[in-house]
């Protein structure tokens, strides 16, 4: 039994060599048993086992036909099945790489296209470079430990919609419409301009998350709300502008919404809290049942629902949750920003937060 282990040991991991091979033939004329020559050449017997059955070839002896093992037809095999395999893993036994992508995507809740591109943006070298797709395709074979497709926020791309005009609401016949909005807003050529929404509690729950997304650098605030109201909306525009005073009408051009009761009354929302008859903000009402026209806000709801998955009770988290989640949001690195950070990006984000 001991001399069984002894032999496990020393031939783990190492492949039969061409010596080795005609050792074996050589033993097989003379009679030696499988274990006999597992012992000779210190090899598992499951590994002789194999050998002999990949070198077994039928020859005529003494006008008889024999299987035996042939060391030649061992080897042509064993280079056959090498130049069959394919490539090996790219990331080979890079370590440094594993860990980066398992603290982005595990811990940090990166998707595997951020991890990577920030990785290209701040140019690190950890020794090996990947794409997006290889890293998908390793998750997919398990290479890595500690990293599966549970762990990804979107396995794959949605299809790409029609986007076609649509009326305008009845019951917003007095708001302004999203065709309205200046060309430099749609265009996203000018900061200031802000999408507005909200993201609701699960059954049984009032409180509601007010999210504001800037489309130029898609910087994000996220205020924590008592219920889905008119009142608690015009309360959280209020205390902006209490803090940002006379600069809230320059880093809040417009801001646009869809038709939910909690933001039906834009004469409210637009009046300044602090000087009478003022206005403070314009607001746009986007078209009904069309979402892809505030596409940034509805990213940035996907990507808060990687902390607060639909059907949470949103009373349950703290102020303190809901401005780390934030600070996350605006640290994030976006493709369509070259993998650098809104908070890298926009200075409006930057005059929002001081």
């Amino acid at each position: 039994m001991g001399q069984e282990q002894d032999i496990k040991k020393c031939g783990k991991w190492k492949q039969v060599t061409e010596k080795e091979r005609y050792q074996i033939e050589g033993f097989r004329r003379f009679g030696m048993s499988v274990s006999g020559i597992a012992r000779q050449l210190k090899r598992d017997r499951r590994t002789i086992q194999r050998e002999l059955k990949r070198g077994s070839v039928v020859q005529n002896v003494e006008w008889e036909l024999k299987e035996l093992y042939c060391a030649d037809a061992g080897q042509r095999v064993h280079r056959v099945c090498g130049a069959n395999k394919g490539r090996g893993l790219k990331i080979g036994h890079c370590h440094k790489l594993a860990e980066y992508l398992e603290q982005k995507i595990v811990r940090e809740k990166y998707s595997p296209d951020a991890a990577i591109g920030r990785l290209k943006a701040e140019g690190r070298d950890l020794g090996v470079t990947i794409c997006t797709k290889t890293v998908y395709n390793y998750i997919d074979s398990g290479i890595f430990a500690g990293i599966s497709n549970k762990d990804l926020p979107v396995k794959k791309k949605g299809k790409k919609r029609n986007c076609q005009p649509r009326v305008v609401a009845l019951n917003n016949l007095k708001g302004r419409s999203i065709e309205e909005r200046p060309e430099v807003a749609n265009q996203r050529e000018e900061s200031g301009h802000w999408e507005m929404d909200c993201v609701e509690s699960g059954r049984g729950s009032k409180a509601t998350l007010l999210v504001l997304t800037e489309r130029t650098g898609r910087g994000e605030l996220i205020f924590k709300m008592k219920a889905q109201t008119q009142e608690c909306v015009e309360d959280v525009l209020n205390r902006l502008e209490r803090k940002h005073k006379g600069k809230f009408s320059m880093l809040f051009k417009s801001i646009t919404v869809d038709n939910g009761p909690e933001f039906l009354c834009c004469r409210r929302l637009e009046a300044s809290s602090l000087r009478q008859q003022t206005k403070r903000t314009t607001i746009y009402y986007a078209h009904p049942y069309s979402a892809w026209e505030r596409g940034s806000n509805e990213n940035a709801n996907k990507l808060i629902r990687r902390f607060i998955p639909k059907g949470a009770d949103i009373a349950k988290y703290s102020e303190r949750d809901i401005k780390r989640i934030e600070r996350w949001m605006n640290s994030y690195p976006r493709r369509l920003l070259g993998y650098r950070t809104p908070a890298e990006v926009s200075a409006t984000v930057g005059d929002c937060f001081r």
